[in-house]
């Protein structure tokens, strides 16, 4: 269920990605026409000026045309206003799509762990009906793990969070769930805004971890890091590795794009 929910609000925001790039090509368009309706207005004064001292007729048509300036002028400022609003929406919502590509990618290596849990665990009670108390206990790792992400996620107490991932790390050191773990790690520093430490817990896992796919998804979010403490050349170098590493990923795309803003 949680699985269906998030693939229909990855779909809404991509739909709702589409509707600010018509609008900002519609605001591109109506700068341009403005731009154009201003320099002939502009040349349209030159002409005047030039006649002025020719009669209070001048006079009128000049006075005419100025204000027709001002207008076309305040008009322009306007949609030059919106063009930059529209351009800031845009920017949220990538950052928003990668989030929620990352969310999905997750919840996919989980259920596929849980799915895996499950087909064992039914194996095991057909071979011992009564020996149901190991079964519980091999299910409190992942227990602890989910408690520790939802943490995160829910973004109300990101010590906890860490606290909930780092007992599962350490207690399940061979686990196929502890370099996620150990990724949301950094994501709860994010999240409390203590960017040193987020990008010393991706690095961790970047250097660890190799072709991991959260590799791409700590290079991406250690960029971000560095981005939000004013270092943007080392934002920029990690952007390039991501696309450089991992140039089919979802984070390589959005990195392109921050890359193009930088």
């Amino acid at each position: 269920m949680r699985g269906m929910l998030l693939i229909v609000l990855i779909g809404g925001l991509l739909l709702a990605g589409c509707a600010p790039s018509d609008q900002l090509q519609r605001l591109e368009r109506d700068l341009a026409e403005m731009k154009r309706r201003l320099a002939e207005t502009e040349q349209g004064l030159v002409g005047v000026r030039k006649e002025v001292g020719g009669g209070a007729a001048q006079q009128e048509d000049f006075l005419a045309l100025s204000k027709r300036q001002a207008d076309l002028q305040a008009d322009f400022e306007m949609f030059r206003g919106e063009f930059v609003s529209t351009g800031g929406q845009l920017d949220e919502i990538r950052a928003e799509q990668v989030r929620l590509r990352e969310d999905l990618a997750t919840l996919q290596q989980e259920l596929a762990f849980k799915a895996r849990s499950i087909e064992e665990k039914l194996a095991k009670l057909e071979q011992q009906p009564t020996a149901t108390a190991p079964a519980q206990q091999k299910t409190a790792p992942e227990a602890l793990y989910q408690k520790g992400l939802d943490a995160v996620r829910q973004g109300e107490n990101f010590a906890r969070a860490r606290q909930l991932l780092d007992q599962f790390v350490q207690e399940n050191p061979k686990h196929e769930l502890v370099v996620n773990a150990r990724y949301w790690i950094g994501e709860a520093w994010y999240g409390e805004g203590k960017f040193e430490n987020a990008i010393l817990q991706f690095q961790d896992v970047i250097q660890e971890y190799g072709d991991h796919s959260k590799v791409a998804a700590a290079l991406l979010k250690q960029a971000l890091a560095f981005q939000q403490l004013g270092d943007k050349t080392n934002s920029k170098v990690l952007l390039q590795r991501l696309v450089e590493k991992f140039p089919s990923s979802a984070q390589a795309k959005e990195a392109k794009k921050r890359l193009q803003d930088l």
